[in-house]
């Protein structure tokens, strides 16, 4: 458990960046034995890329750093439920595990909407974990949205 804390706690840093840079602040930290592998945070604004969500930015730097698309042993933490487009990506890279603060209702493919990670008509399933801390990850990000609100 101390492990997991540490590393959502780095991915809650990486979220508080993408908020400095006006992105929805969500961040995400791939690690295997115990080293971070690849991290990133939500990009797609300032990019210009609706792929630029932290989970796929984690991934390819993961990917580069080891050498090979397949991420076997790892685990992803990330403040925020991925979305579909990410789900597919973790399936794709073998993860062993997934790692998520809080549960996305609108668009969570990892257990709130459907569970893209369980279907039993894919060749990997990946083990899942949530609720890490949950109300700071939470409180980040539905300040983000209070402000956005606000702003309008």
């Amino acid at each position: 458990m101390n492990n997991d804390l540490k590393y959502m706690q780095r991915a809650l840093e990486l979220a508080q960046l993408a908020e400095t840079n006006d992105e929805v602040p969500v961040g995400a930290v791939i690690v295997v034995n115990d080293q971070i592998i690849g991290e990133g945070w939500n990009q797609p604004i300032s990019s210009n890329d609706p792929t630029a969500h932290a989970e796929i930015i984690a991934l390819r730097n993961a990917g580069n750093k080891i050498g090979n698309y397949r991420l076997v042993d790892a685990t992803m933490y990330v403040t925020l439920e991925p979305c579909a487009m990410c789900a597919g990506a973790i399936i794709h890279a073998r993860l062993a595990k997934l790692v998520y603060a809080i549960a996305d209702p609108k668009t969570g493919a990892c257990g709130s909407v459907f569970n893209l990670l369980a279907v039993d008509e894919l060749n990997h399933k990946v083990e899942i974990e949530k609720g890490i801390m949950e109300d700071e990850c939470r409180s980040l990000i539905q300040g983000f949205f209070k402000e956005k609100r606000n702003k309008v």
